[in-house]
């Protein structure tokens, strides 16, 4: 879908805050003085994006451009709003030389250059334009406020917390240091893991799932509180077996073993349970908050189970949009502070009291008379951190990241600076499905862990598909070039215009030389530069194993259709840095618990920020269910503290 000449709800809000860092208008004897003097009438002009083509029509007078609209399918809520920030501040200052929006530098490039070609038909100099500094709004100002809760970060985990917070009763400030409000939310796959019977029925469970759920019965396992699970998890399966049903098993329960088990054990239980047993809770929460899913579930990468749900909207924007609604709605007792970094907290007489923070070099000091909640995100954009703490991995120095650029761990500092206990900062998840250019998430072409099988640069398959992410990946990156391809048919894209999960058309991704399309697979194998006979080998094998005329080689249970209707697909991928497992420690009400496992008074967290419930590995989709639920739950406690 194309986004023409719209300004959606949080591009809006996002504009009005951080208008300073856009630039403001120029009088007429400063864009006089600009050596650019156009001739008059609207130019056209096109860049390549971050998804495609981005087009502006640009119209001008003798001495200022008067407007400029837009054609584009630039990410919504993050590469569109950069388009829509950048136009703006260059429509305003008449300069070419205005910054580039963090988070989102291919869709600023974008726009940038196309609306250079505009105005070099316009016959503007446009080394003038690149030269001329953008004016900016006044001096910043010290600001001094005082709050019930102050939320540190503005991505899925931090605005659920606001959210949670005003519900209870509580005024909130949001400071989001980025110019926008998302974080790796709003960037993300945006599948939710949640155990949800009633939707989860439509699907027919197999005796591969089936198996896989006894085995989860009867493994061993020494903790009293896993122990209760299993127990649980008998009952429950007992009574579905009892009652003939033929759907798909599924409860909190075998979420949380499967959680548990899938991070090596090494998960704390409590926390565990509590994201269990209230991700389907928080579904329901986000639906009265106007979030809208699909009505079906699907099993995402590494999820292990299908369970996961997704959203109507593209990528994480449902999420955002949900919360920004309400936000603003509520906007007499709720402020997000953008372009604002915290540095530290305030700390009183042992507890936390509010933060100090940076805005365009004035300081910023918020006091919080409840509350402060961090949910500042993890470290997956810090190479520094990421080699500090790594003992995992080989050197991850040189991989890129499906994160946005915020993703900096700034919040760890400060809350280690407290006295806060960080755990499990080792545990740094990679995923096998990295962009080649880019390492994002965009360009993969699965739609479904079912459907779908991965082969190397020789043709062959080299991994279960449907394991855990660090079994993916660690696989990968014993193949040459730690590279593959993803393979899918026209199951996975029934007509050109189907997208992928981050919005994109198969049709887009071909034209644009990311993936690839064939009628066979021996004209696909050419295409990728692979054996022929080795894809047609691994394609051959897995229907065999789909039909059950024989057992998986590499021990796959998740199976659904054959491929083996054209069109076929393929788009290359490599490992990716996706997810820091590791962060401060706290307990089931979200506080922040110190060195000696005390809390400390007047902070919790929530998100990517903490750590302890994953373990050693994430399960695809608890991410969102993790951020929501603990969310959720740390607004609640910080606005109902004493």
């Amino acid at each position: 879908m194309k986004f023409k000449k719209a300004i959606s709800l949080i591009l809006a809000l996002s504009m009005i805050l951080s208008l300073a860092a856009c630039g403001s208008k120029t009088d007429e004897t400063d864009k006089a003085e600009v050596n650019a003097i156009f001739t008059p009438g609207t130019y056209e002009g096109e860049a390549e994006g971050f998804h495609g083509k981005i087009k502006v029509s640009v119209t001008v007078n003798e001495t200022e451009i008067t407007g400029i609209t837009l054609d584009h399918t630039e990410t919504p809520g993050l590469g569109d709003k950069a388009v829509e920030k950048i136009s703006l501040a260059v429509k305003e200052s008449t300069s070419l030389n205005v910054p580039m929006v963090s988070g989102a530098t291919y869709s600023s490039k974008g726009i940038l250059a196309a609306i250079t070609a505009a105005l070099e038909k316009a016959g503007a100099d446009i080394e003038a334009l690149k030269s001329k500094e953008a004016e900016v709004g006044g001096a910043a100002e010290d600001v001094e406020k005082t709050t019930d809760v102050i939320v540190v970060g503005g991505g899925g985990a931090g605005l659920a917390a606001a959210v949670s917070a005003h519900q209870n009763g509580a005024s909130v400030i949001i400071v989001e240091k980025m110019p926008q409000v998302g974080g790796n939310t709003i960037i993300s796959g945006s599948a939710y893991n949640a155990a949800d019977p009633d939707m989860q029925a439509s699907l027919t469970m197999t005796d591969l799932e089936k198996q896989t759920v006894e085995e989860i019965i009867s493994a061993e396992q020494t903790g009293p509180v896993v122990k209760e699970w299993q127990e649980t998890l008998k009952k429950e399966w007992n009574e579905y077996l009892a009652s003939g049903k033929t759907g798909l098993f599924d409860s909190p329960s075998l979420h949380k073993l499967q959680t548990y088990n899938g991070g090596d054990k090494l998960g704390n239980t409590k926390l565990i349970s509590v994201l269990a047993e209230n991700t389907l809770p928080a579904v329901k929460w986000l639906e009265d908050l106007g979030m809208e899913f699909k009505d079906y579930v699907f099993t995402v990468l590494g999820g292990l189970w299908s369970r996961a749900h997704k959203p109507e909207k593209p990528l994480g924007t449902g999420y955002v949009e949900a919360y920004m609604n309400y936000i603003q709605e509520n906007s007499d007792n709720i402020e997000v502070m953008v372009d604002t970094k915290a540095d530290s907290f305030i700390v009183e007489d042992g507890a936390v009291k509010g933060i100090n923070a940076e805005k365009n070099g004035a300081k910023i000091t918020l006091h919080a008379d409840k509350g402060v909640i961090l949910a500042a995100g993890g470290f997956g954009a810090n190479v520094e951190m990421r080699e500090k703490y790594n003992t995992l991995w080989p050197s991850l120095k040189d991989y890129k990241t499906t994160n946005h650029t915020g993703a900096t761990g700034d919040g760890l500092v400060m809350a280690e600076a407290i006295g806060a206990s960080l755990i499990d900062l080792e545990q740094i998840q990679l995923l096998p499905m990295g962009d080649p250019e880019t390492g994002s998430l965009s360009g993969n072409i699965e739609q479904g862990v079912q459907d779908r099988i991965f082969v190397n640069k020789d043709g062959n398959r080299f991994v279960d598909e449907g394991e855990r992410r660090d079994v993916m990946t660690k696989a990968l990156m014993e193949q040459t070039d730690s590279s593959m391809w993803v393979i899918v048919d026209k199951h996975s894209y029934p007509t050109g215009d189907t997208i992928n999960n981050f919005n994109e058309s198969i049709d887009s991704l071909v034209e644009s030389g990311r993936a690839y399309k064939a009628d066979t697979l021996e004209e696909l194998a050419t295409l990728m530069g692979v054996n022929p006979d080795n894809l047609v080998k691994s394609i051959e094998t897995f229907n065999q194993a789909v039909e059950g005329s024989i057992k998986d080689p590499f021990g796959r249970t998740l199976f659904a259709d054959k491929i083996d209707t054209a069109p076929f697909y393929a788009g290359a991928r490599v490992p990716t840095v996706h997810h820091t497992m590791g962060g401060v420690e706290i307990n089931e009400v979200a506080q922040v618990i110190d060195g000696k496992g005390q809390a400390i008074k007047g902070i919790y967290a929530a998100g990517e920020v903490t750590g302890g419930i994953h373990g050693t590995n994430r399960l695809g989709g608890n991410a969102l269910a993790d951020i929501t639920v603990f969310g959720r739950i740390a607004g609640e406690s910080a606005a109902l503290a004493k």
